[in-house]
């Protein structure tokens, strides 16, 4: 099998294994890979560190690098999942939040290795999409006074 073109880097402090574990539990098509740890000893760590751990993420390929405390993750990037009902809503925000992660707002949260996701129901979406700028705007209000993405209160402003 040949290598994606484009893979994912995303920097862990130490964490990557844990986080790629937690993804390839919690979302169909994924998985973890190779691990990569140190041949020998370095100015951070040990024989045997982490250092790298490849995994997929509902099939998008990413590596996940133990780059120590330097960098984190910010919400200039985030995995946007769309989801096709309110119970595959429930189930990754519930998982994402229930593990140590946080709310935002508009189906946005954050993992407890800080990584931010959106939860996007394909209800929104199409609702955002909507022909008449009318519907448009109930449903981006609606969403507006959202944490969790509530589909079938979407699907309403969306009916007027």
């Amino acid at each position: 099998m040949t290598a994606p073109k484009v893979t994912l880097c995303l920097w862990y402090d130490g964490t990557a294994e844990d986080a790629a574990a937690f993804y390839a539990a919690t979302f169909p098509d994924s998985s973890v890979g190779t691990i990569m740890r140190a041949p020998g000893d370095f100015p951070s760590g040990q024989q045997g560190d982490v250092l790298t751990v490849e995994f997929t993420v509902l099939g998008t390929p990413c590596v996940g690098l133990n780059g120590g405390p330097m960098f984190k993750h910010s919400e200039a990037f985030s995995f946007q999942i769309a989801t096709d009902s309110q119970e595959e809503t429930d189930r990754y925000w519930n998982a994402i939040v229930g593990n140590g992660g946080a709310e935002s707002q508009c189906g946005w949260c954050k993992d407890k290795w800080g990584l931010s996701w959106q939860i996007t129901p394909r209800e929104l979406t199409d609702g955002m999409a909507d022909p008449d700028p009318a519907v448009r705007k109930r449903v981006f209000d609606a969403m507006m006074t959202m944490r969790k993405i509530d589909a079938a209160a979407i699907k309403a402003a969306r009916a007027g």
